[in-house]
């Protein structure tokens, strides 16, 4: 690749640099382990595989068969799931199945709002879930910044969705999804939990699990699942064929059967003693990065976490300072990303609010010790932003701190 396309690799080359040298902490991203990373640029990535296992459309496909099966049969046992497809190619394509496959245009679903921890795909009005269904959101307590589960309860007899959605993308609690569970039977809804984020905490048994009650599970496969860039559903046996039919031909065509192969390897990955360990360790130094903002001075979205995600409020600087600071924090190593808070008084394009998470760190083996470290950093230069002096030395301290946590 060096002598054939020298400027793409030597970018690739930066980039990767950039990873071992920088903090990366948005709660979305992680790194994958070298076996996920060999078959996603495996000879697979050749076949095409349309259909599913023993049931394909194209000839030559019994080893894709057999690697496809055992995805599936991981994917089963490390959640507990009735039916799993692992053919959608992201979380946003496996939410837009789940809605092909339940509601029709204009219907009615209750989502949790943007502006309160929600996703795209959970009824942002330029999204297809705004754009082409009937978007009810709920939010979060003023005060508390929690989501009140009687209030969902009172939207949803009011409004009566086909459709009720749990999860998160910006929410530092825990999510209730045996009492969305609860409102979803009472009204005859079908209810959708979208776990991604949180996917590897609830494999490690260390953050409540939708299963075995919830209707549909819609995941990432990376982020806290550490395994490649990908997703599947997970539902009861009673809406397979509706799920796959949705999948495939209604909202995909052929599946990435190299990457469903480094699914199987991150299931097999996360059913570790070790990988349990990770998990634990995410949540500790989440709490202990947390504990150390407070005590700086910085305020918190519902003053702290419970999973690998924190949400700072910078209203106290003024409003829509997120992306200022967010960039003035990648000047000092530290990466995260602008991101809008409950009841924020800018706007998406201007919040006023950071997101940052510790799965990537942890991922590296850096502890409570060093998120004490990383903690006062991050307040140092939430306070004095324009000080380049400030943001060159926490550069140089984060490199040296990232050289004796070297990238799995």
């Amino acid at each position: 690749m060096k002598e054939f396309d020298s400027v793409v690799f030597e970018l690739m080359e930066r980039e990767g640099k950039r990873q071992e040298e920088l903090l990366n902490m948005i709660p979305s991203e992680n790194y994958a382990s070298k076996n996920v990373r060999e078959a996603c640029a495996s000879v697979l990535m050749n076949k095409y595989a349309e259909g599913y296992p023993f049931k394909r459309y194209y000839q030559g496909n019994h080893y894709i068969d057999e690697i496809e099966s055992i995805a599936i049969e991981r994917a089963k046992k490390l959640f507990g799931a009735e039916h799993v497809n692992v053919q959608p190619y992201s979380g946003s394509p496996a939410n837009f199945a789940v809605f092909l496959a339940f509601l029709k245009p204009g219907d009615t679903f209750l989502g949790l709002d943007l502006g309160s921890g929600g996703h795209l795909t959970h009824g942002s009005p330029v999204n297809f879930s705004g754009i082409n269904y009937n978007c009810v959101s709920y939010g979060v307590d003023k005060e508390t910044g929690l989501i009140n589960m009687d209030v969902v309860r009172e939207i949803a007899l009011k409004v009566k969705p086909k459709l009720i959605i749990s999860g998160l993308t910006a929410y530092p609690r825990e999510i209730d999804f045996k009492a969305f569970q609860v409102i979803a039977e009472e009204i005859g809804a079908i209810h959708l939990a979208d776990i991604s984020h949180i996917a590897g905490l609830i494999a490690a048994g260390i953050h409540p699990s939708p299963f075995p009650f919830t209707d549909v599970v819609t995941t990432t496969t990376h982020k806290t699942l550490r395994g490649p860039r990908g997703a599947m559903i997970m539902c009861k046996e009673k809406y397979a064929k509706q799920i796959d039919k949705a999948v495939f031909p209604g909202a995909q065509g052929g599946p990435h059967e190299n990457v469903i192969a480094a699914k199987a390897i991150c299931f097999l990955e996360a059913m570790s003693r070790d990988y349990k360990y990770y998990a634990q360790q995410i949540i500790k130094n989440a709490r202990v990065l947390a504990d150390v903002l407070i005590s700086g001075g910085i305020k918190l979205a519902t003053s702290g976490t419970e999973n690998h995600l924190i949400l700072i409020d910078l209203t106290d600087l003024g409003p829509g300072k997120g992306k200022e600071i967010a960039v003035a924090l990648e000047e000092a190593g530290i990466v995260c990303n602008a991101n809008t808070i409950p009841y924020d008084p800018s706007t998406p394009f201007k919040p006023s609010g950071l997101r940052l998470g510790t799965p990537m760190i942890t991922s590296r083996g850096m502890r409570e010790s060093e998120m004490k470290v990383i903690g006062k950093w991050i307040a140092e230069v939430i306070k004095n932003p324009g000080d380049m002096n400030l943001k060159l030395s926490i550069l140089r301290e984060v490199k040296e701190l990232c050289s004796k946590f070297p990238v799995p």
